[in-house]
């Protein structure tokens, strides 16, 4: 990376949101930050993508009609092509677990970014909301403090640390800022999954339980995993490798094998 890299900024909540706002900030005391981001929140729209974006100037950079990962298309291939670095947010609410791979806007941006070969930090601020929803909760500049300098460390050192090598990107989750920094842990991501769905009349209603599952003395979650770290208030730092792949090749192709075996498999 030069001395002075070239950073791409982005997020799912909106060109105009404070998370953005704060990491430009932060991030543009080590680097040259262009943001290109969704001209509207384009939140939970994992890497959907679009075939054509309107794109206009932002104070910022470019606001883009259109996706986290059209915002990453459009930046590697026509506004912003060769930059040293992604970064995605910072998320109004915690991306974390397994499953945001494909479901958060934040996470897919940097995943979009990883097939370009980029390395990409995706950063989300955990927002502690109890019995009111966490879009509710009031949040200032100052409370993405805890996220923008963990983002802001990363940028700075992780793209010497080797680490880029053998992962993609880095999925960070930060709690809100309050007093002293908190440390940075290296975490897995959460296995847990709790989406239900009750039926309503002609309608079926989708569930996320495990958000009514944060209390630290009842979390459920087990030591070195993101949600733990984040709930009990460390700075969750998840390697995360794209492409990704998983079982034994082996043993598929033997599985595979057995279907030029079956009768209604051959030619008449």
């Amino acid at each position: 990376m030069s001395q002075s890299p070239e950073i791409v900024l982005t997020n799912d909540d909106g060109i105009d949101s404070l998370g953005i706002r704060a990491l430009y900030e932060e991030l543009s005391t080590v680097g040259d930050v262009t943001v290109v981001a969704p001209a509207e929140d384009r939140s939970a729209v994992g890497r959907s993508i679009s075939s054509e974006v309107t794109v206009r100037e932002h104070e910022l950079g470019y606001a883009v009609d259109g996706t986290p990962s059209d915002c990453v298309v459009a930046a590697m291939g026509s506004l912003e092509p060769d930059p040293d670095l992604v970064v995605s947010g910072c998320n109004r609410g915690a991306n974390l677990g397994e499953y945001v791979l494909g479901r958060s806007g934040t996470v897919s941006a940097a995943v979009e970014a990883a097939f370009f070969g980029v390395p990409a930090i995706a950063t989300s601020m955990y927002v502690p909301a109890g019995d009111i929803a966490y879009r509710n909760v009031d949040i200032t500049l100052e409370d993405f403090a805890e996220a923008t300098r963990a983002t802001r460390f990363l940028a700075e050192r992780a793209p010497q640390s080797g680490i880029f090598e053998s992962v993609s990107l880095l999925n960070v989750n930060a709690p809100p800022a309050a007093g002293e920094p908190a440390p940075l842990e290296a975490t897995r991501p959460s296995p847990r999954y709790e989406m239900d769905a009750v039926e309503n009349g002609e309608s079926v209603e989708l569930r996320d339980r495990i958000w009514e599952r944060m209390d630290p003395e009842t979390l459920p979650d087990p030591d070195g995993t993101d949600r733990r770290a984040v709930v009990e208030g460390r700075v969750s730092v998840s390697p995360v490798a794209v492409p990704y792949a998983g079982g034994e090749p082996d043993v598929l192709s033997d599985l595979l094998g057995e279907y030029a075996d079956r009768p209604d498999s051959r030619a008449p």
